[in-house]
């Protein structure tokens, strides 16, 4: 699916804030995609883009530099997915901690209590 392009003069930050869905954040960065991966790794997409933008700095960027950095971002989140699963990617907390080692509980006699 190929989306209309964004204005390199639109403030993408803001946008992407305003989206309400995956589906948007690929049309606001013109960004083509596979609607079965979308619909089974949605969130775990943008969550991967959300890490993948934590290590950006867009202080004093134009506009059109921050909107391909966001586009490549995103694009490298979804490729996550292309090949791999959302259980294989573990970028929830619950699914990271869902494969830890637990660790035992110490059994405690009751006869050894006072």
């Amino acid at each position: 699916m190929t989306c209309a392009t964004t204005s390199p003069d639109v403030d993408v930050l803001a946008k992407l804030k305003a989206a309400s869905s995956a589906e948007d954040f690929f049309a606001i960065l013109d960004l083509p995609y596979d609607e079965k991966v979308v619909r089974v790794a949605r969130l775990h997409i943008l969550k991967r883009m959300g890490q993948y933008l934590a290590s950006e700095d867009f202080a004093g960027l134009p506009p059109a530099t921050i909107a391909a950095r966001c586009k490549a971002n995103l694009e490298r989140a979804y490729g996550d997915f292309v090949t791999s699963s959302p259980l294989d990617e573990r970028v929830f907390k619950v699914l990271r901690e869902a494969v830890e080692p637990k660790t035992p509980a110490t059994f405690v006699p009751f006869d050894t209590l006072k």
